[in-house]
């Protein structure tokens, strides 16, 4: 008798073996990837990888400071923004990685949330720096939230949008 296990062939009941039918149980169809959800994944990535840059320049940076840093959000030593940012740069290109598909986060419910949690990170990390590049960290926090707004919206919506 032939192992229908590996096949996912459920064992035939006494009438199905006297036919010869056999239904084998296929698994649920996936959802359909949105294309919202791969531009997101991919903008994650671009950004993340952005941050990790920043954070390479701000270890390197050795030049006079702004005086406006004096009253910067996380203080005023470069090495500081620079571990956040390469923190915040890491997170962005795991999780984006996952949402565009390449990982244990494909397609999942969970990788979308956090996905959305690490895009609201990245833009709070980005309005840190608002006094001093305003219009940089205005477009970094509008990236965030057409990624948030990619990641939120439901997959079948998404596909009509």
């Amino acid at each position: 008798m032939t192992d229908l296990s590996s096949t996912g062939a459920r064992p035939a009941s006494a009438q199905e073996a006297a036919t010869g039918d056999i239904t084998v149980e296929h698994p649920p169809p996936r959802a359909e990837r949105s294309g919202w959800t791969t531009f997101a994944g991919v903008v994650m990535v671009i950004a993340g990888i952005s941050r990790i840059f920043d954070s390479i320049w701000a270890f390197q940076y050795h030049r006079v400071l702004p005086e406006d840093l004096q009253g910067a959000l996380f203080g005023t030593s470069l090495n500081t923004y620079a571990w956040i940012w390469l923190a915040v740069g890491i997170v962005l290109t795991v999780v984006g990685l996952g949402i565009a598909g390449v990982g244990f986060m494909a397609d999942s419910q969970v990788g979308r949330w956090i996905g959305v949690v690490a895009a609201g990170v990245g833009a709070i990390t980005a309005m840190s720096w608002m006094a001093f590049y305003p219009i940089w960290s205005l477009m970094y926090v509008a990236v965030a939230v057409v990624v948030i707004y990619a990641l939120i919206v439901h997959p079948a919506r998404a596909a009509h949008s």
